[in-house]
């Protein structure tokens, strides 16, 4: 059977066109992708602790991804974690006393940074400071304060029934 080079090129293009939409989906799936430097402004939060939060983590607001980690930071003076965020500048009617808060996206997925709006009038703009701020739950410090509390609920209801004897 003679090989035809009509059907070789359009083999080739076909394996071409899948290598250049799997690249194309990792590029979405990593958030390489997302936002450009130019209609974005830069805000920043001070967190006691930022968890798992990674820069180019997704910055929501009721749900929608409005911006992205730009990048994480140790304060040595205040033992804080300072995170700056490039906000997408269609979303530039935040309230500058919006709270920010670190959530994770599932029981193990990917921790983001979640912002509430607030009253007021103002709104965030250009290198504005979110003064509002709720740290990330840590789940083994969560389940090490459930067990020790359970623990010392026993040992308290026990030390009931020995005195009553």
């Amino acid at each position: 059977m003679p090989h035809n080079n009509t059907q070789d090129t359009l083999v080739g293009l076909f394996v071409a066109a899948g290598i250049a939409s799997l690249f194309f989906l990792a590029l979405q799936v990593s958030n390489l992708s997302s936002f450009t430097k130019g209609n974005t402004f830069e805000i920043t939060a001070r967190f006691s602790n930022s968890g798992g939060l990674k820069v180019k983590s997704a910055v929501s607001a009721a749900g929608v991804k409005i911006g992205s980690v730009k990048s994480i930071t140790f304060d040595p003076k205040t033992y804080e974690s300072v995170v700056k965020m490039d906000i997408d500048s269609q979303y530039k009617t935040l309230p500058d006393d919006s709270s920010a808060s670190v959530f994770t996206a599932g029981l193990l997925g990917e921790q983001y940074v979640s912002l509430d709006g607030g009253g007021s009038d103002d709104y965030l703009k250009q290198g504005s400071k979110i003064e509002i701020t709720n740290s990330a739950i840590i789940l083994e410090k969560a389940l090490g304060q459930f067990l020790f509390k359970s623990a010392e609920e026993k040992k308290s209801s026990s030390d009931d029934k020995k005195g009553k004897k």
